[in-house]
């Protein structure tokens, strides 16, 4: 059911998108386009105006009304948000950003010019005011930089009748709220409150005869990623941030903060490895496209101009068994995509938190294990395809030899890239398909046509 659910939303995205193209393309009256954006998400909104070049994104951006701009900066991704800031003047960025709660607004504020940021500051209420600081003052990735302020609470010794009155006076219930908070007079969490234990117990009785004492809390300066774990592991949708001192309830993270997080994370994760350094608009100019793609390239140019030299360094042996020229190839390939393999399990168990340092030298032996009976495996069967093909017993050797020494290489490589980086202080992900490819390519290269020259030539 969920599959078919997320199926039809993709499909009323693309719609949507496909409509406000006709409409560009036709040319009509503004205020057509305009009413339809209005309909719209400021997700959906989003949507459209990532899909779209950079001309036509302008166009549809100066049709929002100012005061759904905030929400809908919020939604697009980084790139295409510096795009729509560029341009935005700083009265129009001071609006939008006024629309916003605090924690919203810290998250924006990364993007907006300092002054900007100074006179949102300003023009915010004392309350608000206090919040923000609050809230910029936490570094990136950490629970501080997810948690918003917009929680209920309630006192222990109320009955469970008086905090049901509380809550229907409320117009409406924060997004994502399970939970109540218990604190004491100053502040501090006692416990929480679940909606489905409030829903269903007597109401006379006292919210502290029926509160979770004990409960998943969360500081401030604990790391995002912990936060994510926690959220996966109890399947939660929400949780209390407390003070490290005191213990008083300082905000709280939902599970949607959590998801943009572990969005924007992956997507993080999925460009390093690559070697892009942030994430594109896939329709920026072409000089911004450039600085984000050059400097990994260079090295790939450099990685493979070594692994040429290695293949150079035996033409000789090449000239006299063409059938090597052929066959190289296929070793590198393979080492390359099981080192691809061993990296990416690497990294996704560091970023986990599941390898602990007493545990490199395990994890090492269990991939070259992995890699030995790969090799075994699939170095004999190629080295049977070869000798069906050329007819040469020792070539088939070589072969079956190579791929099983590769493959170790590209196991050994595997965990040492990442495990390095991260020893380094450095993210292991950054660039990780380049390196093992590159070492895996000059490796296979290199052992490939060094065993042949021992034994062939």
């Amino acid at each position: 059911m969920t599959e078919i659910s997320s199926r039809l939303e993709v499909e009323d995205l693309q719609q949507n998108l496909r409509r406000v193209q006709e409409r560009l393309a036709q040319k009509l009256e503004p205020a057509v386009l305009r009413s339809e954006l209005e309909l719209l998400h400021p997700a959906d909104t989003a949507y459209i105006l990532e899909a779209l070049p950079l001309e036509e994104r302008l166009l549809v951006w100066d049709l929002v009304r100012a005061e759904r701009e905030g929400e809908i900066l919020l939604e697009v991704s980084e790139a295409v948000r510096e795009s729509l800031i560029a341009t935005m003047d700083s009265k129009e960025l001071v609006a939008a950003a006024e629309t916003l709660e605090a924690d919203e607004i810290a998250d924006l504020a990364p993007d907006l010019p300092e002054e900007v940021v100074q006179d949102v500051i300003r023009a915010l209420p004392q309350e608000e005011r206090v919040l923000l600081r609050a809230a910029l003052s936490y570094d990136e990735g950490t629970v501080g930089a997810l948690m918003d302020f917009d929680q209920v609470t309630v006192r222990a010794d109320v009955s469970l009748e008086a905090a049901t009155r509380y809550l229907r006076a409320l117009d409406e219930l924060p997004a994502h709220t399970d939970q109540l908070f218990v604190v004491d007079r100053g502040g501090k969490l006692l416990g929480t409150l679940p909606l489905a234990r409030l829903i269903v117990t007597d109401l006379e009785r006292e919210v502290g005869a029926v509160m979770i004492p004990e409960s998943v809390k969360l500081r401030p300066e604990d790391r995002a990623e912990d936060a994510a774990q926690a959220f996966e592991r109890y399947d939660l949708v929400s949780a209390p941030v407390v003070d490290l001192i005191t213990g008083s309830l300082v905000g709280r993270v939902t599970v949607n903060g959590v998801m943009d997080y572990i969005r924007a994370t992956s997507s993080e994760s999925q460009l390093a490895e690559a070697g892009l350094s942030k994430e594109e608009d896939v329709f920026a100019p072409v000089w911004n496209s450039f600085r984000n793609r050059w400097a990994w390239l260079a090295i790939n140019l450099v990685t493979a101009f070594i692994a040429s030299r290695v293949i150079g360094a035996f033409e000789g042996s090449i000239e006299k068994l063409v059938a090597l020229a052929a066959l190289m190839p296929i070793v590198a390939g393979i080492g390359g995509n099981s080192g691809n393999q061993t990296i990416t399990m690497i990294v996704r168990a560091l970023a986990l938190g599941q390898i602990q340092s007493s545990y490199w030298r395990k994890l090492v032996g269990k991939e070259l294990a992995v890699a030995t009976l790969n090799g075994v495996i699939w170095g004999s069967l190629l080295g049977v395809a070869t000798y069906l093909l050329y007819g040469n017993l020792a070539l088939a050797g070589v072969m079956a030899l190579a791929m099983l020494l590769n493959l170790l290489l590209a196991a050994g490589m595997g965990v040492t890239i990442p495990y390095m980086r991260a020893r380094f202080g450095q993210d292991p992900a950054v660039g990780s398909s380049v390196l093992i490819t590159a070492c895996t390519d000059s490796g296979g290269f290199f052992i490939f046509l060094g065993l042949a020259t021992l034994f062939l030539v």
